[in-house]
C-alpha cells in the first residue's frame, strides 16, 4: 500500500500497489478528466509528479508531453503506476469537478481616484517647420489639453512611440501614472486594473475598469504553492534551502496570474496589455515569496519581514504578462505573519473607522485577527492550520461538488447538505465544524472533545468513529476521534488569539459590540456552530456579520482611489501587533482554549 496524495484537491488516503493513479483517484474520489476511459487515448488525464517514484514514462506519455514536460515530471495519471508514496499536483483543467473559491465579497462603492488616468491626445504630425521629437510632441499635446508638464516616459512605451503614433494618424490613449506615461493604446482606450488576493490555500482576481471602478471580471483558483507544504512555515523552509527553490515557489504564482489575467480578459473581451496597474495583497510570507524576498527570518524568532513599507515594482520585474509599463502595488505589511491581506480587510470592513469594540476575523489556513478598541486597533496572528480546508481530516477534502458542508443530527439520525447537491465523497472544513457541534449538542462528545458512546459511534482500527454517511459497499464518510483533535486544535487557535487581544485592552466578551468575519471558509462556516464550539465568543447571532472576501475588496478599493491607499499606510501604521508565542504561559493557555465550551467572564 502507498499513501497517493492529491493537490489541490486536498485528498489523500493509502492505494495498493499495482493500479495507476487514475484508478487511485477515483478510489479517493478525486475527478480527473478520462474520456477514453483510462486508455491512454484521449491525454486529457495530466498530472504532475511533485514527489515519490512512478513507472517509466510510456509512448502515449511520450506523444502528450514535450520533452520539458516530460522533464518536469508530467505524466498521464492513467499510464502512471506509483512504486512509493506519491504526491500528485492536478492541474485545473484535468479535474472535471471545478474547485470552490471564494471572490464574492463586500460591494463597496468609492469614488474612482485612479493612480493611472486615460487621456486623449491629439498630435500635430511633424514638419520642417515644427521637427518636434515624437516624445515632446506627445507631451505638448497633453500640456495644451490637460495642462500636465513633460514627465517620464516608460521605455517600452519610448521604443513603440514612433510606429504607434504613426499607424494612429497622430491620435493617441495615454496611461499616466502620476507623472510618468506607462503605456499608449489607440483613441479611447479602455485601461484596465488587477486587483489580487494571494490566500495561503486560494487566489482571487479581479479585473477592474480604472476610470469607472467597475468590476469586469472575477476568478478564483487554488494558490499552486499548496503542492510544496499546505502552511506557510513548510514553504518558508522549502524557499529558505536554495535560490532555486525560492524561484520555483515564485513562478508558479506568476505562472497563476499571468494565466488568470488572460482567462478575465478574454471574459471581459480585452487584452492584457490593457492592464496598466495591479494591486496584490497577501499575508507577509506570501508577499515575500512572491516578491523573491528572503524569508528565513520570517521563520525564527523574533520573526522579522524584509519589508513592511507599500511598494512599487515594474509588472514587467515580477514577470507579470500586462502592459510592460505596468506597476504592481504592494499594500504595506503590519508584522511577520499579519500581512496586506488583513490590512486590505481593515480596509474593506471599515475596522479603523469604527467605534465602540469591535473584532475583525480573517478565517483561513492562516487567521488574522483584530481589535478595535474605540479606536486603538491590535492584531494577532493565528496558525489555525489547513484543518479548515479538510487536510489532515481522514476524509476530508476542500470545498468542492460532493463536499459535505452542512449537517445536523437528530437522535441518531443524520442530515447532509453537499455542496452542489452531488452525492457526498467527503466532507470540507465548514461540514466538520457543523458536524462536531451537532456531536457536542448531543453529547456524542463531552466538552474535552472526547468521543462517548453513541449508536452511530463505532470503533475502528482502534479509534473511536461518528459515521456520518453509512456506505459499507463503496466506503462510509466517518469523523474520527482524531479529527476531532484536528479540529480542536484549529479552533484554539483562533480562540487563543482573541481571549489574547481582549486580555490586552482590558475588556470582556460581552463588551464585544460587533465581529466581522471574513474570508473563504468564513463566509461557509454556520456561526452558530461555530459559538456552539467556542471557537467565537458567546455573543448574540445578530453581532455577527460574515462579509466575504474583504481582502479582495480592500484591493479594489487601492486599485482604484490613491486615498484609499494612503488609508491602507494609516491602517499599517496604526495597528499594534502581539506575537501569541510571547503570551505568558502560552501553553496553559492553549490547553485551555481547546475546551468546547466559552464561559464569559464576569
Amino acid at each position: 500500500m502507498y499513501t497517493i496524495d492529491f493537490e489541490p484537491v486536498g485528498r489523500r488516503r493509502k492505494c495498493p500497489k499495482g493500479i495507476s493513479l487514475l484508478d487511485c483517484a477515483r478510489r479517493l474520489n478525486v475527478d480527473i478528466v478520462s474520456i477514453c476511459g483510462g486508455m491512454g487515448k484521449c491525454k486529457r488525464c495530466k498530472v504532475q509528479i511533485v514527489s515519490g517514484l512512478v513507472s517509466p514514462p510510456t509512448p502515449a506519455d511520450r506523444e502528450a508531453f514535450t520533452k520539458e514536460e516530460l522533464k518536469q515530471n508530467y505524466r498521464l495519471a492513467c499510464m502512471a503506476y506509483p512504486q512509493s508514496d506519491v504526491k500528485i499536483l492536478v492541474p485545473p483543467e484535468s479535474l472535471s469537478a471545478p474547485q470552490r473559491t471564494q471572490v464574492e465579497g463586500l460591494d463597496l462603492h468609492v469614488e474612482p481616484e485612479p493612480p493611472v488616468c486615460g487621456l486623449e491626445a491629439q498630435m500635430t504630425p511633424p514638419s520642417l517647420d515644427a521637427p518636434d521629437s515624437d516624445d515632446q510632441n506627445l507631451w505638448s499635446a497633453l500640456k495644451k489639453k490637460y495642462d500636465i508638464s513633460p514627465g517620464r516616459m516608460d521605455i517600452t512605451v519610448q521604443r513603440d512611440l514612433s510606429t504607434q503614433l504613426r499607424n494612429q494618424n497622430w491620435k493617441a490613449s495615454v496611461a499616466l501614472r502620476d507623472s510618468e506615461i506607462v503605456a499608449l493604446g489607440a483613441s479611447h482606450t479602455r485601461w484596465l486594473g488587477m486587483a489580487v488576493d494571494i490566500g495561503t490555500t486560494k487566489i482571487a482576481a479581479y479585473l477592474v475598469d480604472m476610470e469607472s471602478g467597475e468590476t469586469l471580471a472575477a476568478r478564483g483558483l487554488m494558490n499552486p504553492q499548496i503542492s510544496y507544504g499546505e502552511d506557510l512555515v513548510s514553504r518558508i523552509y522549502f524557499a529558505s534551502k536554495s535560490a532555486e527553490n525560492a524561484e520555483k515557489l515564485q513562478m508558479l504564482l506568476v505562472d497563476a496570474l499571468n494565466q488568470t489575467a488572460d482567462s478575465l480578459c478574454r471574459e471581459a473581451g480585452a487584452d492584457p496589455s490593457r492592464i496598466v496597474e495591479s494591486v496584490v495583497v497577501a499575508n507577509t510570507a506570501i508577499h515575500h515569496l512572491f516578491l523573491r524576498l528572503p524569508v528565513h527570518q520570517l521563520g525564527v524568532s523574533p520573526y522579522v519581514p524584509a519589508v513592511r513599507s507599500a511598494l512599487d515594482i515594474k509588472a514587467r520585474d515580477i514577470g507579470l504578462h500586462i502592459a510592460p509599463g505596468a506597476y504592481v502595488h504592494m499594500l504595506p505589511n503590519v508584522a511577520a505573519y499579519v500581512g496586506a491581506d488583513h490590512v486590505a480587510m481593515i480596509l474593506a470592513t471599515g475596522m479603523d473607522r469604527t467605534d465602540g469594540v469591535r473584532l475583525g476575523i480573517d478565517i483561513g489556513t492562516n487567521t488574522e485577527i483584530c481589535l478595535n478598541r474605540r479606536g486603538k486597533m491590535t492584531s494577532v496572528s493565528c496558525a489555525s492550520g489547513p484543518a479548515f480546508e479538510g487536510a489532515h481530516i481522514q476524509h476530508g477534502m476542500r470545498a468542492a461538488s460532493g463536499a459535505i458542508e452542512h449537517v445536523r443530527l437528530s437522535g441518531d439520525h443524520v442530515e447532509i447538505q453537499t455542496i452542489g447537491g452531488k452525492p457526498s465523497v467527503g466532507i470540507c472544513g465548514s461540514g466538520l465544524l457543523d458536524v462536531i457541534a451537532q456531536m457536542l449538542e448531543n453529547k456524542v462528545i463531552d466538552a474535552t472533545g472526547r468521543m462517548n458512546a453513541h449508536p452511530l459511534v463505532r470503533r475502528r482500527d482502534g479509534q473511536k468513529e461518528f459515521v456520518l454517511v453509512d456506505r459499507p459497499e463503496d466506503g462510509s464518510i466517518t469523523v474520527s476521534q482524531k479529527d476531532v483533535r484536528e479540529l480542536q486544535l484549529a479552533k484554539a487557535a483562533i480562540r487563543l488569539g482573541i481571549e489574547t487581544l481582549l486580555e490586552d485592552a482590558g475588556v470582556r466578551e460581552k463588551d464585544i459590540d460587533g465581529v466581522v468575519i471574513a474570508g473563504a471558509f468564513g463566509t461557509f462556516i454556520d456561526v452558530e456552530s461555530a459559538v456552539t464550539i467556542g471557537m467565537l465568543p458567546p455573543l448574540p447571532l445578530e453581532r455577527f456579520k460574515q462579509v466575504g472576501n474583504a481582502a479582495g475588496a480592500g484591493a479594489r478599493l487601492a486599485l482604484i482611489s490613491k486615498s484609499r491607499r494612503r488609508a491602507a499606510q494609516r491602517i499599517a501604521s496604526r495597528d499594534g501587533y502581539i506575537e501569541l508565542a510571547s503570551v505568558p504561559d502560552f501553553n496553559i493557555k492553549f490547553a485551555r482554549a481547546s475546551s468546547m465550551t466559552w464561559a464569559i467572564k464576569e
